[in-house]
């Protein structure tokens, strides 16, 4: 695809919007009680309902109805007290009864908003058109068979949400931070695992260009199935250059549905865009109406936990960190929550922060494992935090020596530990001259050099006063004395 030059490429609008559909971590499936867990041997988590059996009927999944709910109050959504399903009909192998039950008069959320943060700090709230549910479809598999394509229906009926965005989204960067932020959402609410890998939250996105200042809308072409934010990324750069070149060229864009090609970063035409009417909606018969009401919404928002905007606007205002500081806890739920535990600790958040990112950061990374495998309880980190702030134990000491030991013996406090290890500082002033003027003594050419104006064989010197003290001292505090004493010599 020919690249833009400067002059074309800005002549032109992006209009992108997106459906997110995020697998719901249920137990069962959306309408039977089928296992609607991932993996499991080909076809071995079904039914007579899944396969949709003549004489079969559904059951509502109240779960589903829960976390729909859920991830609507946490858009700013409007709850509808009265649901209704519908079934889309429409043939494909991996779908067993010819027709999807779905949402279509009467969605369960309508309106709404996610906040975005981008990386230079602006936000933006991108408008969500509504949030509705269905029953997942098959798998088709082409590259198991060389001739054939094989149907594992393990998936059909898997609970889903599709959260629609209205066409809000102006480049890849945005639609890359709204994804972000909606799979953050939906692991902080446990609703969905989030992982794009094993296809639980996957996108499909609307893609259209227009001229700037215009204000109606152009062709739009779908792109389907984008298992990565990557994905989601190229697919809409690729998308705006083909769309513009062709308008350039005196072109039409078709409402065509596109596959993407992550190998060559290209899409190609799957089917010619279908709409509503050609599914043929009509409200499913088997299914009454589900009637809410404020109650239950009620009851569920106060189960809800804090949210990632929410806590970030917490971390910056009531706790006092850096904006980079807040946006890397509050990426990752496990990460949020262990923190949040940590400061009912202490009250030194910057160290909390510092050694959530650093330390322990590094020896889950280093280590291949996720913080729900961290053996050190918050309580016991804030007990080394503890140590350290009040010059019990220096940091250096802290990190190689006292975590590593803790880590082992996960019953013991930090304390207790630190004794153990005779890691407690000497605050005898005449024990720390001691070792001040054997470094001294050790490099007396040094000296001269210090007294040249060569500052920097300061390091030298604390890092022989370390070693000897075996890391018992309080550097910033032997530091001064360090200067002191050179400074009389």
């Amino acid at each position: 695809m020919t690249n833009l030059s400067e002059g074309i490429s800005d002549k032109y609008e992006l209009v992108v919007g997106l459906e997110v559909h995020a697998q719901l971590s249920t137990l069962s499936k959306s309408f039977s009680s089928d296992s609607a867990a991932f993996g499991g041997g080909p076809n071995q988590h079904i039914s007579p309902v899944s396969l949709g059996h003549p004489g079969t009927l559904p059951r509502i999944n109240k779960k589903m109805v829960e976390y729909a709910v859920k991830m609507g109050l946490a858009c700013n959504s409007t709850i509808s007290l009265t649901n209704t399903f519908a079934r889309k009909n429409y043939f494909y192998a991996d779908l067993p009864k010819g027709y999807q039950i779905t949402q279509d008069q009467l969605p369960v959320c309508v309106g709404g908003s996610v906040l975005v943060r981008f990386a230079d700090g602006t936000l933006k709230n991108i408008a969500i058109h509504h949030i509705h549910m269905e029953e997942d479809a098959g798998k088709s598999m082409h590259d198991q068979h060389h001739e054939d394509s094989l149907i594992d229906l393990n998936r059909a009926g898997v609970p889903l949400i599709e959260i629609v965005s209205e066409p809000d989204l102006r480049s890849s960067e945005e639609a890359a931070h709204f994804l972000t932020e909606i799979r953050k959402l939906v692991r902080y609410l446990e609703i969905c695992d989030g992982n794009m890998e094993e296809g639980s939250m996957r996108c499909d996105a609307n893609i259209s260009v227009r001229l700037k200042g215009q204000t109606t809308y152009g062709n739009r072409c779908e792109v389907k199935n984008l298992n990565s934010i990557h994905n989601v990324k190229h697919a809409i750069e690729h998308e705006f250059v083909r769309q513009v070149n062709i308008i350039e060229n005196g072109g039409h864009i078709d409402q065509n549905t596109l596959n993407f090609n992550a190998d060559t970063g290209e899409t190609s035409v799957l089917r010619s865009k279908e709409m509503a009417n050609d599914y043929r909606y009509f409200p499913e018969p088997d299914l009454t109406p589900i009637v809410l009401n404020q109650e239950y919404l009620n009851k569920i928002r106060s189960t809800m936990p804090a949210l990632p905007n929410e806590l970030y606007t917490k971390y910056t205002t009531q706790l006092g960190l850096s904006e980079y500081d807040a946006g890397v806890i509050t990426a990752d739920r496990e990460f949020a929550m262990y923190f949040e535990e940590l400061i009912k600790y202490t009250e030194h958040y910057k160290a909390a922060a510092n050694w959530l990112m650093g330390t322990v950061k590094s020896y889950l990374n280093e280590n291949g494992l996720h913080l729900h495998n961290f053996g050190l309880k918050p309580e016991t980190l804030a007990g080394v935090i503890r140590l350290v702030d009040s010059g019990k134990v220096n940091n250096t000491s802290a990190a190689h020596k006292l975590f590593p030991a803790l880590l082992k013996n996960g019953n013991k406090n930090a304390e207790e530990m630190a004794i153990e290890l005779n890691l407690l500082i000497i605050a005898d002033n005449n024990d720390v001259s001691q070792f001040i003027h054997s470094a001294i003594a050790k490099f007396p050419d040094k000296v001269k050099e210090y007294k040249n104006g060569k500052k920097g064989v300061l390091g030298l010197f604390m890092g022989e006063i370390m070693k000897s003290s075996k890391g018992k001292i309080d550097p910033k505090k032997t530091n001064q004395l360090l200067i002191e004493e050179l400074e009389a010599m």
